[in-house]
């Protein structure tokens, strides 16, 4: 029996994975943070046929001085990208420790409705005390702390989400009115360290919920659509992979490719000159890309998608465009979003039903 394709989604912030990609960029640097840049990479990506685009982020900057130390949040830059391209999904990376879950759950709806429906949502937390300091809050500092305020954010945010059932708009001019207030439910959230009591101020997202991408580690299984997944070859993350208890697994992959001008080798060891390409525990693969194509056969099979983390944007995602992804596709080993489909259906993951509503369907049928 054939195993299904790979759904590929790729890392794009900033200049790539490395420090000092900024060195080997193609552009000067100040269009890092331009609409036009984020609009041109974006586009390249999702022409190449990826699945998913992630754009991380952080209330610090990223790196530090002579790097950039300067990025756009992830929310803003998903949102501008979803009203210029038409196909490929967009997560933002969105910390929960500090943030207000319930303005969380307000952004990423209105991505979701942005988007018609190809929004998705990178949960991490905030580990660095700098952080607590720039929302003015007290710092987590206690990883199981941190772990708390992760899980109820996301069963707040998931919840808000359903606060309104998907009929809830019904704008009837005959009685003029524009909404169901029997169709908008209070959450009523109490946890450890806060509570909420809804409902939303956005109506439910398009694919009802999200598709919610962590770290099993960080979060909890049952709360996520995809576990990304690490380790430093194949047997780490097939490893990995089967426990992680999750509908879909990517796993995470770091790519410098050989380029046309020089070997993968030679660009990280270029870069290496000036900062070093921090160890994160990801699989990386250095060299040509047909050994890529090679790697992600192998992944077939343990894991239902990558996310790749390029080197340099500007010179590896052209690799990719150009000979990995024509190659996977040629084998069929990789599946390529279609137009008019949210990512949920791309991913092959069902519309959840809203909570509030089946949980009313089951009163009125006893």
């Amino acid at each position: 029996m054939s195993r299904p394709p790979l759904h590929l989604a790729v890392e794009i912030d900033g200049e790539g994975a490395h420090p000092a990609a900024w060195r080997r960029a193609d552009h000067a640097p100040d269009r890092l943070l331009t609409p036009r840049r984020v609009a041109g990479v974006a586009a390249v990506a999702e022409n190449a046929g990826f699945t998913l685009l992630t754009l991380d982020d952080g209330v610090l900057p990223p790196g530090a001085p002579p790097d950039p130390v300067g990025r756009i949040g992830a929310v803003e830059r998903a949102a501008f990208i979803a009203a210029s391209t038409s196909t490929i999904g967009i997560a933002p990376v969105v910390p929960v420790t500090y943030a207000e879950p319930f303005h969380v759950s307000s952004q990423l709806a209105s991505l979701d409705h942005v988007s018609a429906g190809r929004g998705g949502w990178v949960v991490t937390e905030e580990d660095h005390p700098g952080a607590a300091r720039a929302w003015g809050r007290p710092p987590v500092t206690d990883s199981r702390a941190r772990a708390a305020e992760t899980r109820d954010a996301v069963e707040v945010v998931r919840a808000l989400w359903d606060s309104w059932e998907d009929d809830a708009v019904i704008r009837s001019v005959a009685t003029s009115r524009y909404l169901d207030r029997d169709r908008l439910h209070y959450v009523d959230f109490t946890g450890e360290s806060y509570a909420v009591r809804g409902p939303a101020i956005v109506p439910r997202p398009p694919q009802g919920q999200l598709v919610v991408l962590g770290r099993p580690h960080l979060v909890p299984a049952s709360q996520l659509d995809v576990a990304l997944v690490a380790g430093r070859d194949v047997r780490a993350v097939t490893a990995a992979a089967a426990a992680a208890g999750t509908p879909r697994v990517f796993a995470e992959v770091e790519v410098a490719l050989d380029t046309p001008a020089a070997s993968g080798a030679e660009r990280v060891a270029d870069l290496e000159r000036h900062a070093p390409w921090t160890d994160r525990g990801r699989l990386r693969h250095v060299g040509s890309a047909e050994r890529l194509v090679a790697l992600l056969h192998d992944l077939r099979g343990a894991v239902d998608g990558v996310r790749l983390h390029p080197l340099v944007l500007d010179e590896d995602l052209s690799v990719l465009s150009r000979l990995v992804l024509p190659a996977l596709a040629e084998r069929r080993l990789v599946a390529r979003p279609l137009p008019g489909t949210s990512l949920r259906s791309a991913l092959g993951l069902a519309r959840p039903a809203n909570r509030f509503a089946a949980a009313a369907a089951q009163e009125d049928a006893r």
